[in-house]
Order: structure tokens, then sequence, then C-alpha cells
């Protein structure tokens, strides 16, 4: 980004704008490369953009980072295409018996299982949601980038909440989020293939980062056979809350991060696994129940 001569001032006002375009367009897209990509596209439709013609600077980055975040959840659609970008930043937190403010923030935020919901929604529903009840952008805003009156994206909003209604809430659910996480784990310890199916939805995915990349499991067959064979390492367990949700870190004996796991929970099964196994990453982040 330059900041010669009179692009300077623009480019400050834009710095000033950049945390919560990233954050409008992680909520629409789930993936933080995605995120900055939106905000990089932002950033040069800005730089050949008259600045005496915008008149609410924010409000024009948004409606043009809702812009490129709905076109990308189309083509999706129409390109489904298994997951292969790093997992998401990950922020490990102790998980104490009552919540902590910043806890509660971070599960309100970014908590796996709001995206996983929002997932379900139709691109203009999850714009409308995303845009409206997370960053107050008024309708009629809203409206201009979907093509759609203010009243029609109002109704869009409404549906998307009424589904969305439905995503646990960390500070409340906490507990028994954490017993079928517990209730995970002990089958895999155990070998017990039943009581895994038991807590793992038929549908669940289960993303694991190492060195060499991503790769991802598909239902609860394929992951309850991965988790049994994983379980088999020597290690100690910390439970811990990543990114709001129940997770563990794993230590090896001698006090090295062995990995990072956190699961989405909804109505009493896991839907959504991602593990972090990546030393590098690892050894950049600062874990919780490091063995004494």
């Amino acid at each position: 980004m330059s900041r010669s001569g009179s692009g300077e001032a623009l480019a400050d006002a834009f710095d000033a704008q950049r945390g919560r375009l990233v954050a409008v367009a992680y909520r629409m897209l789930g993936s933080r490369a995605d995120a900055e990509d939106a905000v990089q596209e932002a950033w040069l439709r800005l730089a050949h953009q008259d600045p005496a013609s915008i008149d609410n600077l924010a409000g024009w980055l948004t409606t043009v980072v809702g812009r490129v975040s709905i076109d990308v959840l189309r083509s999706r659609r129409v390109r489904p295409e298994q997951p292969t970008d790093p997992l998401p930043e990950l922020v490990v937190t102790e998980d104490g018996d009552s919540p902590t403010e910043e806890n509660v923030l971070l599960a309100e935020s970014v908590g796996l299982a709001l995206l996983v919901v929002l997932d379900t929604l139709r691109p203009a529903e999850r714009l409308a949601f995303v845009l409206h009840d997370m960053f107050a952008v008024p309708f009629e805003e809203i409206g201009q980038i979907l093509g759609r009156s203010a009243d029609a994206t109002k109704m869009l909003a409404s549906r998307a909440r009424r589904k969305v209604q439905g995503t646990p809430q960390p500070a409340d659910e906490r507990q028994q989020q954490r017993a079928v996480v517990d209730a995970f784990l002990a089958a895999a310890r155990d070998g017990d293939f039943e009581g895994l199916l038991r807590v793992l939805d038929p549908d669940v995915t289960w993303r694991s980062q190492n060195a060499h990349g991503v790769a991802v499991k598909l239902g609860a067959t394929e992951v309850a056979i991965a988790a049994e064979r994983g379980a088999r390492a020597e290690a100690t367990a910390w439970p811990v809350l990543v990114n709001g949700e129940p997770g563990i870190v794993a230590w090896t004996a001698s006090g090295k991060p062995m990995g990072v796991m956190a699961c989405t929970v909804v109505d009493g099964r896991i839907v959504e696994i991602l593990s972090l196994r990546d030393p590098k990453r690892l050894a950049e982040m600062d874990l919780p129940g490091r063995p004494q």
C-alpha cells in the first residue's frame, strides 16, 4: 500500500477501517484468507476512486466488501470445493468455571458454532443478517448491495435470524457442550466405536492441519476411526476454550505442545472438529496447561 503524496490520507483512512472490514468479511465468508482478500479488493477499488465522490467512506467500503463477499458465497454454491485453506486463527483461553467477559465476547463474535449455522444460510440471508444484526448497517444500505428493497432485505434478515436462533450460547450451554466433548475423548481413549458414533453428527467434518497441509474427513464413521487412531498417542489433555468453543490442548510428556482441538457442538452432537498439529503454528501460540 503506497503512502506517497496525496494517497497518504486515503491510506490512513482505509487503515482505520481495516479491522472492522476484516471482521465483516470473516463473518460473511468464514475464512480469514478470503476475508483478507475481500478487504484487499476494497482497497484496490478505493485507490482508483475519486475520494471527493465518496460522502461516507465507512459505508462505501462496507458496500464494496459486502458485494465482494456475496460474489464469493454465490461462487461457492456454483462450484463447491473441499476446503484446503489453513485453519482459521485459533484463540485458546482457559476454560474456567465461569466465563470471563473476554471469552463471552469472543464466543459471540467468532464462535465456531455460529459460523457453522451461518454456512446454512443463503448468501443474501447471510449478508443481511451479518451486516444488520452484527454491524448495525441499515436495511436501506444492505438493500442497495443486494439490489432489493429495504422491506425485502428486512425479511431476509428476519428469516436468517430465525435459523440462527438455535445457535448454542456458550455462556449458558458450556457445561453441556463440554460434557459432549469429554464423552467423545473418553470413547476415543477406550476404543468405544459405538460411543463415538453416539456423540458425532452423521455429517460431521474434521479438518486437521499438520506441517504438510490440511486434511479433511467427512462423516461419523470416518471421523470415529480417525479419533480412535489418534487417541493411541501418549499425551496429557488440558481442557480449554478455542474461539469460545470447548476444546483441548495436548502436551507430550516432555512439555511440548502436540496439538489443539476445537469441537462445535449443536443439539448434543459434534458437527465440526478443527485440529491443529502444525509444530510451527503451535510454537507461536500461548497455550495453557503445559505439564510441569
